[in-house]
Formats: C-alpha cells, sequence, structure tokens
C-alpha cells in the first residue's frame, strides 16, 4: 500500500504541485518568483513533472513584451480519490479527480440497518463498481478520504462515540481500518465540519478562497471548523461541536444532554430546536399550516417546517427567525473573536430555505465590532449537500504535498 504522500517523493515537486493546485492556472514566471528556485532547477523539474503526467503545459499566457509565458495546470487524471460523508440522516460516497470535479456520487438514508458493517460494505462495494464502470485501474486509486460526525480520534483513523445515529455499534469504531482492509489503499478521516470547509475552500476559484475561513453546519446539531493561512485549524481535542455549546443565556434552556450547558447556542439554533419550539406552540393552541401536515404536535419534523415556510405560515416564520436572530448573536461572537474574511453556511438550516441565511447575517453584521471597517463575507457555498463528502476526498488528495 503507497502512502498518498509518498506519491510525489521530491520536496520541490510538492511545492511546485501546491502551488499548481493553488492556482488553478499558473505561468512558469509566478512559479519562478513564488517558488523561490533558480530558472534551470524550475525548468528540470517542470518537464520532470509533465513526462510523469503530474502536471501539462495549456498554452501561453498574455505576452508583457517579450516570448509569451508557458502556462502549467494539474493533470486531473493522473490520479483519483473517493470521499466518504458519515453523518446521522444519509451518508454519501463521491469519486472525484484531482482537480476535486466529482464524476459519481451515491447516497444512502440512515437507518437502524446502518450498523458500521453494513455502511461500509456497501460503500466500498459500491466504490468498486465506480472503478469499473469509469475504466479506473486500481493503481490509480490514490485513496479514500472520510468526513464524519465526531467525536473522533483522527490520528487512528477511529470514530469514537457520535450520539444520535439510529444504528447501534458506532462506539470505537477503525474506520480507516476497515476501508483500508477492503480497498487496498490509505484511508483519512476528520470531522464533518473540517472536511465540508476543505471542500468548500479547494472547489471555490483561487481568487475568491480568502485565506481565513471560518465554517457552520446547522443540522441536528451545530459544527465548526476554521482555516487560518489555507490550513485548517486544530485544537487539542476535536472541538468540532464546540461551537454548539457557546452560552448564550446563562439560565435559559436546558441542553437536551445532561452534560450539555444551560443556554447554550445549540438549543435554540438548530434543527433540534426548531422542531421543539414548534412542537411547543402546536401544544400552546397556535393556528399554523403545519396542522394540516401532521396529526399530532409530537409528530413536526424539520421537512415539515419547510413547507410550511415556504407557504409564508406566519407561526413558522416567526420561528425560524427567532431562531436565526439567536444564530446571528452567536455567529457575532464568533466573528468578533475569530475574525475570518469569509464565513460559509452550510447544512440544511440554511441550504433549504432563505429567511435563516439571511436573518442570521444580518444579526450577526449588527453585532460585529469595528464593523464596517472590518469587512466579511457570507456565502452558503456552493457543493450543497455534498461539501463533506466531496470535502473528505480533499483530504485524501492534498496529502499529495504533505
Amino acid at each position: 500500500m503507497i502512502a498518498i504522500k509518498e506519491r510525489i517523493g521530491n520536496a520541490k515537486a510538492k511545492l511546485i504541485y501546491s502551488l499548481v493546485r493553488k492556482h488553478g492556472t499558473v505561468s512558469k514566471q509566478l512559479l519562478l518568483e513564488q517558488s523561490g528556485m533558480k530558472g534551470s532547477t524550475l525548468t528540470r523539474l517542470l518537464e520532470d513533472m509533465a513526462a510523469e503526467g503530474w502536471i501539462e503545459e495549456v498554452g501561453f499566457g498574455e505576452s508583457t513584451g517579450g516570448r509569451p509565458p508557458i502556462l502549467y495546470r494539474l493533470r486531473a487524471d493522473r490520479g483519483y480519490v473517493f470521499g466518504l460523508d458519515i453523518s446521522r440522516i444519509h451518508s454519501r460516497l463521491v469519486l472525484c479527480d484531482l482537480s476535486f470535479r466529482k464524476l459519481d456520487s451515491r447516497v444512502w438514508k440512515m437507518t437502524a440497518g446502518s450498523t458500521p458493517e453494513v455502511l461500509i460494505q456497501h460503500m466500498t462495494e459500491a466504490m468498486e463498481h465506480m472503478l469499473e464502470i469509469h475504466d479506473i485501474p486500481k493503481g490509480r486509486l490514490f485513496g479514500v478520504g472520510v468526513g464524519a460526525v465526531g467525536p473522533l480520534d483522527r490520528l487512528k483513523g477511529v470514530i469514537t462515540n457520535p450520539l444520535y445515529f439510529p444504528a447501534t455499534g458506532w462506539t470505537d469504531v477503525p474506520v480507516c481500518q476497515m476501508i483500508s482492509d477492503r480497498m487496498g489503499v490509505p484511508c483519512l478521516l476528520d470531522n464533518g465540519a473540517n472536511a465540508a470547509l476543505l471542500g468548500e475552500y479547494w472547489t471555490d476559484e483561487p481568487q475568491e478562497r480568502g485565506e481565513h475561513v471560518l465554517y457552520i453546519h446547522g443540522g441536528i446539531g451545530l459544527r465548526s471548523a476554521m482555516l487560518s493561512n489555507g490550513k485548517v485549524v486544530y485544537g487539542a481535542v476535536d472541538m468540532e461541536g464546540a461551537v454548539g455549546q457557546m452560552i448564550i443565556q446563562s439560565d435559559g434552556v436546558p441542553h437536551r444532554e445532561p452534560d450539555g450547558n444551560y443556554g447554550c447556542l445549540e438549543s435554540y439554533a438548530s434543527i433540534y430546536a426548531l422542531e421543539q419550539h414548534a412542537v411547543s406552540r402546536l401544544k400552546q393552541g397556535r393556528d399554523s399550516a403545519l396542522r394540516a401536515l401532521v396529526e399530532r404536535p409530537e409528530q413536526v419534523k424539520f421537512d415539515h417546517l419547510v413547507e410550511a415556510i415556504q407557504g409564508q405560515d406566519p407561526l413558522t416564520l416567526d420561528i425560524f427567525q427567532q431562531s436565526a436572530t439567536y444564530f446571528g448573536i452567536g455567529l457575532a461572537n464568533m466573528l468578533n473573536l475569530l475574525h475570518p474574511e469569509k464565513v460559509i453556511l452550510g447544512g440544511p438550516m440554511f441550504n433549504t430555505q432563505n429567511l435563516y441565511f439571511e436573518t442570521a447575517t444580518k444579526v450577526a453584521i449588527r453585532n460585529t465590532y469595528y464593523y464596517p471597517a472590518y469587512q466579511v463575507t457570507f456565502s452558503r457555498g456552493k457543493l450543497g449537500e455534498e461539501a463533506l463528502a466531496v470535502g473528505a476526498a480533499v483530504l485524501a488528495a492534498t496529502q499529495l504535498t504533505e
């Protein structure tokens, strides 16, 4: 089994590959300036990397008076990677080339039967099938990346003790070992928020990426990730879900878990919180279009809320606006602490309708210190529900330059 980081063995070649990947299409002159190499060394290196299939010439750039500069880009078909999203509601598989272009995908609904053994078996069988139908030799598969719900041990490749999975058995699962044994390639693990951030970052246009980016995923709970100087920020422990424990009101709503903080952000701003608030309002006798969608208040789910809000139901609009206001306050706290230049808000809370995103970002801006001198860009990303799986593929592919 070849480690992904060993496929490009020369440190100088890794540097050039990372620069070409960063810029997308890049001139030899820019590579010379940013690498600090001698012209003869760079020329020889570019020739060797082109001969080995890592990069390719793509014509000439605009001349500034002399000979037009040669342009280079990555050879996307030099290798392939799989990305896996293992989450509570749906899990997903994508096949990507080295330009992070999705070639194929598959989705599984997580049920009571989705044990680790069953899900990994289904996923690895789908991987084998995708390689076959796309005529990709096994030797061109570099590795597999996994983005999963935490907590987890990314260095050991183990999902440790995730909450709210519909199936049993998801405690101390050596997911990377299970996949490597079946596929014969390296497998890497990271939490879902980090993976989604990598996916959004590397599939964005180079000039739009930014170097300091905050990502927050709004779903059953809240998850966050931070990228600084183009690198994911890691703490002493896996801290993906910590954003949800940010205290908004110290004597407020108790968290659904016994060890959660009173009045924490997740108790006001999450799918679970939205559902619980709707159930409470209906039990109080409030009129709502939701009553036509369920027989009893306890049956209200997020899909019902989305349907009601699309019909402009006043009660559901009020529930979403109130929750988004709390989220905006929490987001302002993070902006005042971290000062990212770009914020990506992903997950179903932001992708299924516009109100939550628009309300939350307006509230955040109003409570951000130094605004407007400090400017921040808000985005819902471009990958939607595929961000995590594509980002997991990125996680594997970026090992080439490690």
